[in-house]
């Protein structure tokens, strides 16, 4: 019984040590702490998001799942990418535009702005899509299981923070084709766990799980970084007289608005990953 009992204890070991997922969730623990102690997160854990923030955010989310979404179904035929597709329970790319529209109007596509580190990210999503499509698990991974993972609580928060009367613009947050997001998750990991990989691409894998959280962490970054400079910025550019802010002409602060947008983004550099 006692070597029954360890042969046992020794194939569960064995099983940890095989399932990619316990993999990812081992090698990104760093960056999983480092990610959530950005400032941009920091504002969702403390309550105190702004509509700002959450605008170049959503920005942000539109382009990096329009890159990974698109390469996720181009790729969906593949070994390494097939098992994990679940475009009806997880897309968020119709959600994220549904939020921009609510907030920039008919006409959202002409005002995203986005940081240096966004394309970056979706430069990197493009080219793993087309050389390493089983790369793609780590950055599917990373995104899709963490907003299932905080979306609701996230999404309250979101909600009430910005001072939102409806779960309108809140889209992003909400799976409606997911019914128990934990017997989901367990259902991805199991799946995620069945991709068959050579030990070369399980270790590329890895690797790509913590450059998927060096992305996120540089495009919260970026982010921040980028309102500091605007709002800045906007305040030199209010004209104040008699007691009261009067603005420049709206095309005007448009043009300089958008100046100092690409100033900044330039600014941040690249980062070596």
């Amino acid at each position: 019984r006692v070597f029954d009992k360890q042969l046992q204890l020794s194939r569960e070991r064995l099983q940890v040590q095989l399932d990619l997922s316990e993999q990812i969730k081992k090698v990104t623990k760093e960056s999983h702490v480092r990610a959530e102690n950005t400032e941009l997160m920091l504002s969702f854990q403390r309550g105190q998001v702004t509509l700002p923030q959450y605008k170049l955010l959503l920005c942000s989310l539109y382009e990096i799942y329009k890159a990974l979404e698109e390469e996720l179904s181009r790729n969906s035929n593949q070994a390494g990418v097939a098992p994990i597709y679940f475009p009806s329970e997880l897309a968020r790319l119709e959600s994220i535009e549904k939020d921009l529209e609510y907030f920039y109007g008919t006409n959202w596509r002409e005002q995203i702005v986005v940081p240096s580190a966004t394309k970056r990210y979706c430069h990197r999503l493009r080219q793993i899509g087309k050389e390493y499509p089983e790369f793609l698990v780590a950055h599917a991974y990373t995104r899709y299981l963490g907003d299932l993972s905080g979306g609701q609580v996230l999404g309250r928060i979101a909600q009430k923070s910005m001072g939102l009367k409806s779960s309108e613009g809140l889209s992003f947050f909400a799976f409606p084709g997911v019914s128990s997001p934990n017997l989901f998750k367990q259902l991805y990991r199991s799946r995620m766990n069945s991709v068959e990989l050579t030990e070369e691409q399980r270790n590329g894998v890895l690797e790509e799980a913590v450059r998927a959280f060096e992305f996120n962490i540089q495009v919260f970054d970026d982010i921040q970084k980028l309102l500091d400079v605007t709002e800045n910025k906007l305040q030199d550019i209010l004209i104040f007289k008699s007691g009261e802010a009067k603005t420049l002409h709206v095309p005007l602060i448009r043009m300089v608005l958008g100046l100092f947008v690409a100033l900044a983004t330039v600014s941040v550099g690249f980062y070596a990953l």
